[in-house]
C-alpha cells in the first residue's frame, strides 16, 4: 500500500527563509523576531496547503509573499471600519462618530504641546476640564461640571464621595445590568456605599423613598434604565418629585442619565428622553452622563450639577485616577460646541444628523449602494425597508424606519459573506436577517458608500471559487 503521507520536508525551513533576499531587507528595518514570527506564520499556512495535498513552493516564492504578510500584521488592531450595521451608537465599534472639527482639533492642537492645565497670563496651575465645564454649564445651566474617563467611573464617584458608609436608597426598578456585566448593586458595594432597596420592579412611589430615609441615608438616586423599558402597569417617581423630598431631609438627590440628552427630538418621531437641562432645572444636585452616546464625543463621563457637591466630588483623590487625558479633552470641547448651534448640530454633528436623517434620503444612499454592485452572477441585490436602532443603550426599544441593501446569493449564506466582509483590511461590519446579508446607509459614513460596494462586490465575486476549493 503506498504511502499517503504528505512529505513536510519539502517545505523550506526557517533558517532557509531568513537567507532569501526578500527577507534579508526586511530583517535590515524591522526587529528580528517580528519579521521571524511573520515567517513562521507564512509557514504554516504552506505546510497546512502541503498537508491537503498541495506542493510546497520553492524557498523565494513562499519569500515573495513575507512583505505582505508583514504589512497585513503591523497594520493597526484598532483600524477604521465602515459600519453598515445601521447601529448608530455601536458601543463595539467606537459608539459615536466623532465629529469633524472633533478630529480636526486633536491633529492641530495636539501635535505639540496644548494649555491642558496652566492659566496663559499668570502661569498659574488651572483645572483640565475648565474649557469643556464653561460649554457643559452653558449648555445645561448646572452650576459645575467636571469630566471623568466614563459614566460608570462618575457613578463610581459620586456614589464614593457622597454616600461611602451610608445608604443609597434606590428603587429596584432601576437595577440596571449594563455591557460586561456592569451592575449596578456591584457599583455601589465597591464605592463603600450601603445599598437600600425600595419598592417593587414594576412599580415605586414617593412613600417609598420617605419611608426609607433614616439617619444613615446619604443619597437618593435615580438612574435612566436607557437600555431597557418596564411596560404595563407601572411607575416610577420622576426627578421632579424626588428633589424635594432630598430638600425636605437635607438629603442629596442623584440622577443618573447615561446617554446625556442634551436635544429632545420628539418632534422627529423620537420618544420621550429625559434632557439634562430639564432634572438640573427642578433642583437635582447631581447628574451623571456620557460624553458619548447621543452627546457624540469620545468616551468619558460628565458629572454636573450644584457648585458645593461637584467641588466635594472633584476633591475626592479617586478623581485624579479616573480624569481624562488631553485628548478627550480637545475632542469633547469640540464636540460640545456643535450644540451652541441648533442648525448645524442637526446638519454636522455626526450622531446627530445620523439619527435625523430623512427616509429620501436613505433610499437615495441605498440605491447608490446597490448601484455600484452592480449586477454579479448568482447574487440578487435589492433596496428594501427596514429600521435602524439608536444603540449604546439609548431610545431602547425605538426603531428607527430605513432603506437597505439586501444581498442574497445562491451559493454562498449571509452569515458568510458577512464574515469575509469582516475580515477584508478595512473591515465592513453589516447584519444578517432572514438569511439576507442587509447594509444599512445610515451609518455609512459620507463617501464609504463606494468602499462599501466595492467591498461587496468583491466578496460575491470571490466567494464561490473559493468555497469550490
Amino acid at each position: 500500500m503506498a504511502d499517503t503521507k504528505p512529505d513536510l520536508r519539502s517545505v523550506p525551513s526557517v533558517t532557509l527563509m531568513l537567507e532569501c533576499e526578500e527577507v534579508v531587507s526586511l530583517l535590515q528595518r524591522y526587529p528580528r523576531g517580528t519579521v521571524v514570527r511573520t515567517v513562521r506564520h507564512v509557514l504554516e499556512v504552506v505546510r497546512e496547503d502541503v498537508v491537503n495535498g498541495g506542493v510546497a513552493p520553492s524557498a523565494e516564492a513562499v519569500a515573495a509573499t513575507v512583505p505582505a504578510a508583514l504589512a497585513a500584521e503591523l497594520r493597526p488592531g484598532l483600524c477604521r471600519v465602515i459600519n453598515a450595521t445601521g447601529i448608530v451608537a455601536h458601543t463595539a465599534l467606537g459608539r459615536s462618530v466623532l465629529p469633524a472639527d472633533a478630529i480636526a482639533a486633536i491633529a492641530e492642537e495636539a501635535r505639540g504641546y496644548c494649555l491642558l492645565q496652566i492659566d496663559r497670563a499668570t502661569q498659574g496651575r488651572t483645572r483640565r476640564d475648565q474649557f469643556c465645564v464653561d460649554l457643559i454649564c452653558e449648555l445645561t445651566g448646572a452650576e459645575d461640571a467636571t469630566v471623568v474617563n466614563n459614566n460608570a467611573a462618575a457613578t463610581m464617584l459620586v456614589l464614593n464621595t457622597l454616600a461611602e458608609g451610608r445608604e443609597v436608597v434606590l428603587s429596584r426598578g432601576q437595577m440596571v445590568e449594563i455591557g460586561g456585566a456592569f451592575r449596578i448593586p456591584d457599583v455601589l458595594r465597591r464605592s463603600g456605599a450601603i445599598l437600600h432597596e425600595i419598592g417593587c420592579t414594576n412599580k415605586t412611589h414617593v412613600r417609598d423613598y420617605e419611608e426609607a430615609i433614616n439617619d444613615n441615608t446619604g443619597l437618593l438616586m435615580k438612574i435612566h434604565t436607557s437600555n431597557y423599558r418596564i411596560q404595563g402597569f407601572t411607575s416610577e417617581v420622576p426627578i421632579e418629585d424626588m428633589v424635594p423630598v432630598g430638600q425636605r431631609y437635607g438629603i442629596p438627590v442623584m440622577d443618573d442619565l447615561g446617554a446625556g440628552a442634551l436635544l429632545d427630538l420628539r418632534h422627529l418621531g423620537f420618544p420621550e428622553e429625559p434632557l439634562v437641562r430639564d432634572s438640573l432645572a427642578c433642583g437635582t444636585d447631581v447628574v451623571s452622563i456620557s460624553s458619548d452616546k447621543l452627546i457624540g464625543g469620545p468616551q468619558g463621563g460628565i458629572i454636573l450639577g450644584k457648585k458645593d457637591v461637584v467641588t466635594k466630588i472633584r476633591k475626592n483623590p479617586l478623581a485624579r485616577a479616573l480624569r481624562v487625558g488631553k485628548l478627550t479633552l480637545i475632542a469633547l470641547e469640540a464636540a460640545l460646541k456643535y450644540f451652541l448651534d441648533k442648525d448645524r448640530v442637526h446638519a454636522d454633528h455626526p450622531t446627530t444628523r445620523m439619527l435625523t436623517m430623512g427616509l429620501e434620503e436613505l433610499k437615495r444612499r441605498a440605491e447608490l449602494i446597490a448601484s455600484h454592485i452592480g449586477e454579479v452572477e448568482s447574487a440578487t441585490v435589492a433596496v428594501v425597508e427596514e429600521t435602524s436602532e439608536v444603540g449604546s443603550g439609548s431610545y431602547p426599544a425605538h426603531q428607527i424606519a430605513t432603506f437597505a441593501v439586501a444581498v442574497t446569493h445562491e451559493s454562498i449564506p449571509a452569515e458568510e459573506i458577512a464574515h469575509r466582509l469582516r475580515m477584508l483590511p478595512l473591515p465592513v461590519f453589516a447584519r444578517v436577517k432572514r438569511e439576507r446579508l442587509l447594509m444599512d446607509p445610515r451609518t455609512v459614513q459620507d463617501g464609504e458608500e463606494f468602499e462599501a460596494a466595492a467591498a461587496l462586490r468583491a466578496c460575491l465575486r470571490t466567494g464561490s471559487k473559493d468555497r469550490e476549493r
